[in-house]
C-alpha cells in the first residue's frame, strides 16, 4: 500500500501554526501517520493568493479580533499549552528562519530546529528577525548554528522555499496552518479534527 502523505504547511510567524505544531504528535500517536513538515513563506503565499493576515484583515472588526483571542485561549486550555506567549515583536519577518527550516531539513536536523524556533518565537517571545538572536537560539539548542546559517544562504535552499510556497498556492493554499491529506486541503487549527478524520478515512480505503 502506498504510504499516506500528510503535510503540514507552516511558517514560524503564525501563532496558530505553533499551536498546531504542539498537538500534531498526539494525532500521529493516534493514527500512526507522520506529518511531513513543509516550510513555506507566509508573506509570499499571502501575495500570491491576494490574502491578508488576520491582524490586517480584521483590524476594523473589534468583535472578530476579540473572538479570535478567545478561540486561542480555548485551544490553549483544551490542550494545556501553558508555555504559549504572544510575541511582542509580532509581526516578524520570518524569511531568515524559514530558510533556516529548509536548511535544517537538508542537514537532517529539521525536528530539533523547528522545535527550537517555535519555542523561541512563541514561548520565549524572542525577536526572531535578529541574526544574533537566531544564532543564540541555535547555540542554546545545541545545534550547529554556523553550518545551518551557512546552508540557509545556499541558492538551492532559497529556491526550495520559494518552490514550496508557489506549489502551496497552486494546490489551493492561502495561509498557514494548512494541511494536505494527499490532495485534500484543510486550513486552520479548528480543522484538526477533520484532518484526523480524513487520515483515518483514507487509511481505511482498500
Amino acid at each position: 500500500m502506498k504510504p499516506l502523505l500528510v503535510q503540514f504547511l507552516f511558517d514560524f510567524g503564525s501563532p496558530n501554526a505553533y499551536l498546531c505544531h504542539k498537538v500534531l504528535a498526539d494525532i500521529e500517536a493516534r493514527t500512526s501517520v507522520r506529518f511531513e513538515y513543509l516550510p513555506i513563506l507566509l508573506g509570499g503565499l499571502f501575495k500570491l493568493s491576494n490574502n491578508r493576515s488576520p491582524a490586517e484583515a480584521f483590524a476594523d472588526i473589534p468583535n472578530k479580533r476579540a473572538y479570535a483571542k478567545l478561540e486561542v485561549q480555548r485551544f490553549i486550555a483544551r490542550h494545556q499549552l501553558t508555555r504559549f506567549k504572544f510575541n511582542p515583536h509580532f509581526p516578524v519577518n520570518t524569511l531568515k528562519i524559514m530558510r533556516l527550516a529548509v536548511a535544517a531539513q537538508v542537514l537532517g536536523c529539521g525536528p530539533q530546529t523547528i522545535d527550537a524556533m517555535y519555542s523561541a518565537m512563541w514561548e520565549q517571545a524572542r525577536n526572531m528577525d535578529d541574526p544574533d538572536e537566531i544564532a543564540a537560539v541555535l547555540r542554546e539548542a545545541s545545534l550547529d548554528g554556523p553550518a545551518l546559517l551557512a546552508r540557509a544562504q545556499d541558492p538551492e535552499v532559497k529556491a526550495r522555499l520559494a518552490a514550496n510556497t508557489q506549489s502551496a498556492f497552486e494546490r489551493g493554499a492561502f495561509g498557514s496552518p494548512s494541511f494536505f491529506v494527499r490532495d485534500q486541503l484543510f486550513f486552520g487549527k479548528d480543522r484538526l479534527r477533520e484532518v484526523e478524520e480524513e487520515i483515518v478515512r483514507q487509511r481505511s480505503e482498500p
